[in-house]
Formats: C-alpha cells, sequence, structure tokens
C-alpha cells in the first residue's frame, strides 16, 4: 500500500547560476561518459597539468568558463569539473587527457594544437574543439542546464534529509521511471541536471535512528528543469508514527514477546515486528493488527491520519477466530 501523490508545492525561480551547487557525486557507474568520439579514455596522469620533462614546446594560457543557459553573464562557481584531451585520436580511438582540474574557472599551459574540453556538473555536460595557436585563449562553454532542490514535509513539519529516498528518473512516453539516472537524490541539496523533463519519486523511510527500512508512504511527482534555473519542489508525505500494543485492557501495560502483522484491509503484509510496543511509521489509510502471543491470535482495526501519532491497542479479551 502506498500513498500517490502530486508534488505539493513546484517554484520555478530565475536565480544565478552561481547559486547552483553540486550534490554528492554519484556512483560511477552510474554517470553518463563524456561525449568524446572514441573508444574509452586512458587514466590520467599523476599530475595532468604538468608537462612531461621532454617536452619543451612553448605554451600558452589557456582559461574556461562555464554557463548554465545562453545569456547568463556571471560564470558557474561550484561543482564543475573539467577535462583536456588531445583532439587527435589514438590507434585505438582513444583521446588522450591532457589535463582535469575542479576549478570552477581553470586555466592551463598548454602548446599548439587541437584540443576538446569537456565540462561536467552533476549530470549535466558540455564540451567544445578549439586550437591553440600561440596566443592565449578563453573558452566559454554553455551547460544549458539549470538545478533540482527537493525537501519533504509531514503536515508543515520538514522530513530529515536521512528519512527519505527520493530517486530521479528520465520518463520515456509511456514509462515514466524508464531510466534511473540518480538513486538517492539529497534532500534539500540543488542537483545540477541537463534541461529536461524528470519523474520524481519520494519514499520516506522509517522513523528510528539510523533506519534503512523504507515504509509505504510514496510521493510522485512530474516536473521540468529550465535552464539557469533553481527548480525548487516540496513533496508532502502523508504519514503518522504508530506505536503497537497488546494489552489486557484498555490503557493496560502491553505484553512482552509479542509478533505483531500489519496489514491493508486486503490482506496484503505491510511490515511484521516484534516487541512490546513496537513502532512504524505508515501511510494514511486503513489497516489491520494482528497480534500473537502464547499461541493466541488477537486483531484490531485502525486507521492512521496524517501527522497524527498515537497509540494502537489490541485487546486480548477477543481472540481472533
Amino acid at each position: 500500500m502506498t500513498t500517490r501523490g502530486a508534488l505539493g508545492v513546484l517554484i520555478c525561480l530565475a536565480a544565478p547560476a552561481s547559486g547552483f551547487a553540486q550534490a554528492p557525486a554519484l556512483p560511477p557507474t552510474l554517470l553518463t561518459p563524456p561525449p568524446i568520439v572514441g573508444a574509452p579514455l586512458p587514466n590520467p596522469p599523476a599530475d595532468p597539468q604538468q608537462a612531461p620533462a621532454s617536452d619543451t614546446r612553448p605554451r600558452v594560457a589557456v582559461s574556461f568558463n562555464a554557463i548554465f543557459a545562453p545569456g547568463d553573464i556571471q560564470a558557474i562557481r561550484t561543482g564543475l569539473n573539467w577535462r583536456v584531451f588531445d583532439a587527435r585520436a589514438g590507434e585505438e580511438g582513444n583521446h588522450a587527457l591532457i589535463a582535469e582540474s575542479n576549478e570552477a574557472t581553470p586555466t592551463f599551459q598548454l602548446p599548439d594544437g587541437d584540443y576538446i574540453v569537456h565540462a561536467a556538473c552533476g549530470l549535466a555536460s558540455a564540451d567544445k574543439q578549439f586550437p591553440v595557436n600561440g596566443a592565449p585563449v578563453n573558452e566559454r562553454l554553455v551547460m544549458n542546464a539549470g538545478a533540482l532542490k527537493i525537501e519533504g514535509r509531514i503536515g508543515d513539519a520538514p522530513i530529515a534529509a536521512s528519512r527519505l529516498n527520493i530517486m530521479v528518473y528520465l520518463p520515456e512516453r509511456d514509462d515514466p521511471e524508464a531510466k534511473l539516472i540518480i538513486p538517492n537524490l539529497k534532500a534539500d541539496s540543488p542537483e545540477c541536471l541537463p534541461e529536461g523533463a524528470y519523474h520524481v519519486v519520494s519514499r520516506l523511510m522509517d522513523a528510528a535512528p539510523g533506519s534503512t527500512t523504507p515504509t509505504n508512504s510514496t510521493v510522485y511527482a512530474d516536473l521540468r528543469v529550465q535552464a539557469g534555473k533553481l527548480t525548487d519542489g516540496v513533496l508532502k508525505h502523508r504519514a503518522a508514527n504508530m506505536t503497537l500494543k497488546l494489552v489486557n485492557a484498555p490503557g493496560g501495560e502491553a505484553l512482552a514477546n509479542t509478533s505483531f502483522s500489519i496489514l491493508t484491509p486486503g490482506g496484503d503484509v505491510i511490515r511484521e515486528m516484534i516487541g512490546a510496543f513496537p513502532s512504524l511509521v505508515l501511510a494514511e489509510g486503513e489497516y489491520v493488527a494482528i497480534a500473537r502471543h502464547d499461541n493466541k491470535t488477537y486483531q484490531a482495526t485502525f486507521k492512521v491520519v496524517a501527522n497524527q501519532d498515537r497509540d494502537v491497542e489490541v485487546l486480548t479479551q477477543q481472540p481472533a477466530q
């Protein structure tokens, strides 16, 4: 059982491109390779900004900067990775890596020749071929990208980033979850993305500190990232924390060594737990609690209302038939 909801608030704000920050890097297996023609690139040298000792050719300063959208005046100030390659492909189709930097506006000392520069910001990237002919060079790349920032709330209360698993997909016509591009977008942290449409899925995690157990509260949203703008969205989960108790009478002491099963009215099992008063977060809706103690089974129905935490008592006075 899941709750399906639209984006509670989605606001696209014109923001200075330099204000966008890069979220933590994704695993390499999820990153799109640089758009360089040819086979995989070789490993970078130990210090690619330093020329080999045997290379005595004159060098000139080559500087780079990037903007998010055409017409932007201010260059991007953070979250960029730059790599410069030899434009000539090797025997196996590789392009040798000449230099790289994580500075926002790097400057390299390069000899005359033809090169390809590649810039990446999050999952957005751009590349350009350029020549060096004895004079300083200053190249600007347009990323055609924006930023996405998502936060979660229950009612008006913000949800800690550690309690959200936010996945971002590239949708196709008949499949909104066609391609997973970000398996865990950190809440409240802008992520640089190419301009385009995206599908966001937010799963609320259990309330226990450090818990990696997902609840059945899931919210979905379709949104568009615009070049040069920050898309700032709020995803509202409708859920509450329930504490289960098996008692001999209303308000009585909880019985230890009790196992609980939480089911939907249709009989689908949501969670199974053991203890005197285990707790869990559930999406808004109706449920059945089944308690087992001393080889006897008891049950009770209950309703979850968003943002209303409470105890759920299962009475031993009426054993389930």
